[in-house]
């Protein structure tokens, strides 16, 4: 049995304000809960029903997914606060086990380089789009969520690192974010390109339906997919990479004053001090 999204956003929400600590920056906070209930919105009914029989607003709520609630979610610095919320105690125990694991310090310094976080992005992107497993989780309940946490698991990773939401950091300058932010638009223009030029529907599962939302008809409802990917699905990333771009045009700024979420993310499991490096 599913975990509904509704249960998923919530316990987040809970979390990330039981966690909230200090100084406050409350278009943080906004950005944060902007994020959670976009998802909710594209992932619950009456949207995700909606979803069902039009490919269209299927792939709008793919688009969601990586370019507005994974960047409003990061720009929430999430992860020292939802950590917070949880006991003392839990936290060391995690923390000693972690940080005793050569494994995962060596997945977590792999992960956190751009070109891995787009790649994976990237692959979710086009491998989900794939006629079998886009068919696969249209049928199936449980492949079909497998899709979704594919999709914000790793465009929260991209997003993070270009985002520089600890303790996940890309450590960059302005201008490779920027090339980075460009480069997420060439995965979702090549499969809006497919989509677009095909001469007949591409996935049987929307092929098949007596009736689409709107009236249209299957080709049709493909061509309109191709158009929410090109468009409002580029449109984030590109708004991304020229503001990284202008600020690497613009005078050198010293980076921020670490916030008290964030040292308490990074002290250590012994002393509850900031660690050191």
């Amino acid at each position: 049995m599913s975990v509904p999204p509704l249960v998923v956003c919530s316990v987040a929400a809970g979390l990330y304000a039981l966690g909230g600590r200090g100084r406050r920056r409350v278009w943080r906070e906004l950005s944060f809960y902007a994020g959670v209930a976009s998802v909710f919105v594209v992932l619950e009914p009456p949207f995700d029903n909606w979803a069902d029989t039009s490919f269209a607003l299927h792939m709008t709520q793919h688009v969601v997914l990586l370019t507005v609630s994974a960047p409003l979610l990061v720009l929430g610095r999430p992860w020292p606060r939802l950590w917070i919320a949880f006991p003392l105690r839990a936290r060391r125990a995690v923390a000693r086990g972690l940080a005793g694991s050569a494994g995962f310090r060596t997945v977590g310094r792999t992960a956190c380089r751009p070109a891995v976080a787009f790649a994976l992005m990237t692959a979710a992107l086009l491998v989900w789009h794939l006629p079998a497993l886009y068919d696969a989780a249209v049928g199936n309940e449980g492949i079909h969520i497998l899709e979704h946490v594919c999709f914000l698991g790793t465009a929260l990773l991209y997003w993070g690192v270009l985002l520089e939401a600890p303790p996940v950091r890309g450590r960059i300058d302005h201008l490779h974010r920027a090339g980075w932010f460009f480069a997420a638009l060439f995965p979702g223009w090549i499969l809006a390109i497919v989509l677009a030029y095909a001469s007949s529907p591409i996935y049987d599962s929307y092929a098949s339906l007596p009736r689409r939302v709107g009236g249209l008809s299957a080709l049709a409802d493909q061509q309109l997919a191709a158009g929410v990917m090109w468009v409002p699905g580029s449109l984030v990333y590109f708004v991304a990479g020229v503001v990284a771009f202008y600020r690497w045009l613009g005078p050198a700024q010293k980076p921020p004053e670490p916030q008290p979420e964030e040292l308490a993310w990074t002290s250590s499991p012994r002393t509850g001090s900031p660690a050191t490096s």
